[in-house]
């Protein structure tokens, strides 16, 4: 579905783009000066050539020829400096600005809620915080003050053609309504094109990265010539759309030429006329000839200025569509507590991912500070919900969710979340060294406090086998290491967080059984002294918990401890009955 964006010239929008201007106001402003500089020079070249041609060669005045000719080199040398202050300036401030507005972009999708990211492509964000916004940088690098320098040189040459000669002026002027009608078509339909273009770039970003990233997938289920057609048919719709802007220039820029060609060809006959009647000088129809250069050369540039404006102006509305994104979680909250106890109260908690299609239904529990709670159900049962609540990841509709007394809302978020650790099913590994995704670049945990840790979970004997032992580098998503291996790098992650609380997610559901022995003593390691929540498939890796609470469709059917629960005979019996016979 293409993305429909606004008006062809948008005020409020450029305004927004500009406010970005302000901590580089002195560089724009002299960047502006320069444009307006170059806009002057330019038209002075004819000037000097015509009083050279009708007044110094004219009177055979050597002296005065030569004055002219270094006056001439001496102006096109300053244009020269000029024009390479101006181009350095200009793009210096577009790259300025971008850096700015790609940190706030970058620094708002952090504050998202996981249920943004749950509903948008990543390869969609990917391209709104790189390629976008590097198509902003050239609103101000070829864009709105190039475009002030082209109108502005535009004007100068017709009021200097106007000071010459006003006759041959209008008369070299005839085609410019048909010019200025042709323009404004082009504006309409280049903006369209270069709107689908944008939404195209964004589709195949996001297609593409989707399929690297599940590549496994593909190849296992032999997917590759399927998604190969797919792929093709985007890339045919990305280069359709982009045969369509290249359509507009080659419509538009013969037309250019073409009336060109007109009023040169008009300038001619009646200057012709003009020089051999003796109304107007020879001096006057050369500068003219070269006003008609420098008339349509700006307004030709002025289209492609307008192009470039246009895709940072559909790059601007589509990251400010991302910083106007209302997703962010709402962190009023201002109880800080350097250590939290860890006492944990559920109580009536309702919570839903889609409207009112609940997956946990008046959800009401305690944990005391130190104790182990473990989750078990089927999946689906709303086990990762629950834990999901605990740090915010996601917000509930109903009932209430405490931390030592206090609501979770009113706690600072940062605060909050320093408290706890979570280590996942799914662990995620950054392509850095083993260290850098254990410490996450804390620089107040040190690497003899990682390798006391490692020790602790067990981890240490492996780690240090590996090239460049913590320094080894983990590749991307960690595929240079086990399940196993990652699982227990995250377990020490964990612990050098030093959390109050600790959650775990189905931690050793897809280990093999030496690994999951190694991952048990990680476990009774990570949990001792602090408050506990597990999710486990596994109900031997549980059985020590303090209480285990049973979930079915989102609801709590059972509790208690394991010896308990056996002995209501009910739906965890005949659980752990069941993987009992299959193991």
């Amino acid at each position: 579905m293409s993305e429909v964006t606004g008006k062809a010239w948008d005020t409020a929008l450029l305004k927004r783009v500009l406010a970005y201007v302000k901590p580089y106001r002195k560089t724009f402003i002299i960047t502006g000066i320069l444009v307006v500089l170059l806009a002057i020079l330019g038209p002075i070249r004819p000037w000097i050539i015509q009083h050279t041609i009708d007044v110094e060669v004219a009177a055979k005045n050597e002296e005065g020829v030569l004055y002219f000719t270094l006056l001439l080199i001496a102006v096109l040398i300053i244009e020269a400096v000029v024009q390479f202050f101006q181009t350095y300036m200009a793009n210096w401030l577009g790259q300025s600005v971008i850096k700015d507005m790609r940190v706030q972009l970058y620094k708002h999708i952090l504050s998202f809620r996981l249920k943004y990211f749950d509903r948008t492509a990543i390869g969609t964000l990917v391209t709104r915080n790189v390629s976008d916004i590097e198509t902003i940088a050239n609103i101000f690098a070829e864009g709105i003050l190039v475009i002030f320098g082209d109108i502005l040189k535009l004007l100068a040459v017709i009021v200097f053609m106007f000071y010459t000669d006003w006759l041959l002026t209008l008369i070299s002027l005839i085609p410019i309504p048909i010019l200025i009608f042709a323009t404004s078509i082009f504006k309409r339909v280049i903006k369209k094109a270069f709107q689908d273009v944008r939404t195209q770039v964004s589709r195949l970003n996001a297609f593409v990265q989707e399929r690297v990233t599940g590549m496994k997938i593909i190849q296992i289920f032999n997917r590759e010539t399927i998604e190969m057609e797919r792929f093709k048919e985007m890339n045919k719709l990305h280069r359709n759309a982009h045969i369509r802007t290249v359509w507009a220039y080659s419509v538009f820029f013969p037309i250019v030429e073409m009336l060109s060609a007109t009023s040169l060809g008009l300038l001619v006959w009646w200057g012709t006329k003009s020089v051999l009647g003796g109304y107007t000088t020879l001096g006057n129809l050369v500068a003219f000839i070269l006003y008609i250069y420098m008339l349509y050369r700006p307004i030709r540039q002025l289209a492609d200025r307008f192009n470039t404006l246009q895709m940072g102006m559909v790059s601007s509305e589509r990251v400010f569509k991302v910083l106007d994104t209302k997703s962010n979680i709402e962190d009023e909250g201002e109880v800080l507590k350097e250590k939290l106890e860890g006492l944990i109260e559920f109580n009536q908690v309702w919570f839903a991912y889609v409207d009112q299609d609940y997956v946990l239904k008046n959800i009401s529990f305690s944990a005391m500070p130190g104790e182990t709670i473990a989750f078990v159900g089927a999946t689906g049962s709303g086990k990762t919900s629950t834990i999901n609540l605990l740090g915010r990841f996601y917000e509930f509709e109903r009932g209430e969710i405490k931390i030592d007394g206090v609501k979770v809302q009113d706690y600072n978020l940062d605060n909050l979340r320093q408290n706890m650790a979570v280590v996942l099913q799914d662990v995620f590994l950054f392509s850095d060294t083993i260290l850098n995704n254990i410490t996450l670049y804390n620089t107040e945990i040190s690497l003899d406090d990682v390798i006391k840790a490692s020790k602790k979970v067990g981890a240490h004997g492996f780690i240090s086998k590996l090239p460049g032992a913590y320094h080894y580098n983990v590749k991307e998503r960690g595929g240079a290491l086990s399940v196993g291996q990652r699982q227990l790098i995250s377990f020490i992650r964990a612990y050098v967080h030093n959390p109050s609380i600790l959650i775990l997610d189905e931690a050793t559901s897809s280990i093999d059984t030496e690994s999951e022995i190694l991952i048990q003593k990680a476990t009774d390691v990570l949990t001792s002294g602090r408050t506990s929540i597990v999710i486990a498939h596994r109900l031997s890796t549980i059985q020590k918990a303090d209480r285990i609470i049973v979930l079915e469709a989102g609801e709590i059917i059972e509790q208690g401890s394991h010896q308990e629960l056996l002995a209501m005979n009910g739906h965890y019996k005949k659980l752990f009955e069941l993987q009992f016979k299959e193991e």
